[in-house]
């Protein structure tokens, strides 16, 4: 079914929205490369770099309601990616932006479709769609409770494309999906470089999208999962 495009993982019509989160989370990068000279001449105040490579489990209600029929369908997902992330340290504060710089793709899903028309007729239609992920960029704020545990919270942006073949020759267009983030995490530091372990529970907004030649509509919904990761970085 259709509604299996926005069942692998991460999954509004929001693209405004999107691209304002977008922007905003671009000039919250500048600004924290911008301030880094600047910073590292200030007491008590410090930029970390860093990368990181995780794994997920993640599930989502899809829905699909045409003129004919609706389908919902709840799917779990595991996903695995990587990550670079960087920091201004002020105490025991630190505000990061953390990218994903690959995309992260769904397998190809087919279908096929049976519409009876008339009591000798079936009209069959085909479909097969993949989904891509790309710029799953998380803003966030984490306070140290001790020297090594800390807790954090942040907003994530994600795009959504989607690469279909329909039957009915229209298609779903491209999307983005806002979230919410919290974590905690305990971080062992070396002689240069430290280590960090970090569990986080991952929530995204619904989204809605709508056939480009029907009445045809999409859906996301439940759509969260929780993550676990382990990073390296350093601090100057």
């Amino acid at each position: 079914m259709i509604v299996k495009k926005y069942q692998f993982l991460l999954i509004n019509t929001k693209i405004k929205e999107g691209l304002k989160m977008k922007k905003t989370i671009c000039a919250i990068i500048v600004a924290l490369f911008a301030y880094a000279p600047a910073g590292l001449a200030i007491e008590g105040v410090n930029l970390t770099l860093g990368a990181s490579g995780q794994a997920g489990l993640f599930t989502a209600t899809g829905k699909e309601v045409s003129t004919q029929s609706t389908h919902e369908d709840t799917e779990i997902a595991g996903v695995a990616y990587s990550s670079v992330f960087t920091e201004i340290n002020v105490g025991r504060i630190a505000i990061g932006v953390d990218y994903v710089p690959d995309g992260l793709q769904s397998d190809t899903v087919e279908s096929v479709k049976h519409d009876k028309t008339t009591s000798n007729t079936v009209n069959i239609t085909e479909n097969s769609l993949k989904v891509e992920f790309e710029d799953l960029t998380t803003a966030y704020v984490a306070v140290n409770l001790t020297d090594n545990f800390y807790v954090k919270a942040g907003m994530i942006q994600v795009d959504v494309l989607t690469q279909e073949n329909l039957g009915t020759g229209g298609s779903y267009g491209d999307t983005s999906l806002d979230g919410t983030l919290v974590g905690f995490g305990y971080q062992h530091d070396l002689d240069a470089i430290f280590v960090r372990a970090e569990a986080s529970y991952l929530e995204f907004d619904g989204a809605t999208v709508n056939s480009t030649n029907s009445d045809n509509k999409a859906s996301i919904k439940n759509l969260d999962g929780v993550t676990a990761k382990i990073s390296i970085g350093k601090t100057f």
